[in-house]
Order: C-alpha cells, then structure tokens, then sequence
C-alpha cells in the first residue's frame, strides 16, 4: 500500500509540482520529510493510567512504538512536577510515513462526521502542515469497545517545501482533501 503512494508521488506529483513552479532540478522538487503524531495528556498528572492507554493505541495506529513525553519544568497550579509523564508522539519516515499518510487521506479523514474538507490556513509559513484530530476512533485499528476516553491528537506533516503554496500542492496533489 506504502509504495502505491510512492509511486504516485514520482509519476504524477513530482512531474507535476516541476511544471507548475519550474524548479531547475527535480531533486527540488518539494516531497515529503516526515510525519509526527502528538498525543497531549495533562490529564495524566492525576491518573497514570491514562498514558499506558494513549501509548498503546498511538502504538496501533501507526505501527511504531510512541516515546513519552515529559514536563520539563514544575508548574504548580496544574500540579505538575518536571520529569512527569504528559503525552506521547511518533515520527515516522519512509515506507511507514507514506503508508500513515495513505491511511490518513483515504480511511480515517473521510470517517469524521460532517467532513467537508480541513482548513488550509494551518500551513506554518515553511510548507508543514498541522492537523488536529478530535478523536482516535476515526482509525480503524482502535476498537471502540476497550476505549474509555477520546484522545485528541495532533499530525504534523514536514515538507521539503519553501512556501506554503508549494506545500499545498504538494499535499493537495497527494490527495489531500482541502476545503474549496
């Protein structure tokens, strides 16, 4: 599934993205660098419990084992001491990222309810787009039944990219489905 993905971007995509801003070389040509999903828990200050769940469905979704994050510094009015657990994220490259992003675009975007598309305006100036997801039941391989609590989650999908518009098309042209 991974190299279906890949194989569209250097028959299609990259042809494409050449024409339309004319770079000089083809190794130029904007691709993507690596995708990076953020699950935040600071709820997981006062049940620790939490974490091991977010761990192991991140764990499930992307099919990489998630490093934990921790505070790094003490911040008492959310009763926070440095060196606590408060989230976990993956950063997938490769084979992997393509395969995550294909699953993405094509199953777990489609399955929000009321989608019309994401926004374009989460583009951070450098081509790299952020996506915040409300819930981790849109993925296929979370079963519902041993879910107690919805998880929100951030993707952050880093481009070779020099300007948002190049970015957008990159990602628009890999299937993206943006908002008209």
């Amino acid at each position: 599934m991974a190299a279906r993905l890949k194989e569209h971007y250097s028959k299609n995509v990259a042809p494409a993205l050449l024409q339309q801003f004319g770079y000089g070389s083809p190794m130029a040509v904007p691709r993507l660098a690596k995708i990076t999903v953020n699950i935040g828990l600071g709820e997981a200050t006062q049940n620790a419990r939490l974490m091991d769940a977010a761990v192991l469905e991140l764990g499930q979704i992307t099919g990489q084992k998630p490093i934990v994050n921790k505070a790094k510094k003490s911040i008492s009015q959310f009763k926070l001491r440095q060196g606590m657990p408060i989230g976990c994220s993956v950063t997938m490259r490769g084979e992997r990222m393509y395969e995550f992003f294909d699953r993405l675009v094509n199953i777990a975007l489609p399955r929000v309810r009321d989608f019309r598309g994401i926004s374009a305006k989460s583009f951070d100036g450098r081509g790299n787009y952020t996506l915040g997801l409300r819930d981790q039941l849109i993925f296929p391989e979370i079963d519902y039944a041993k879910v107690d609590k919805t998880k929100g989650m951030n993707v952050t999908i880093s481009t070779t990219a020099r300007s948002d518009a190049e970015g957008q098309a990159l990602l628009k042209l890999m299937g993206m489905p943006f908002r008209s």
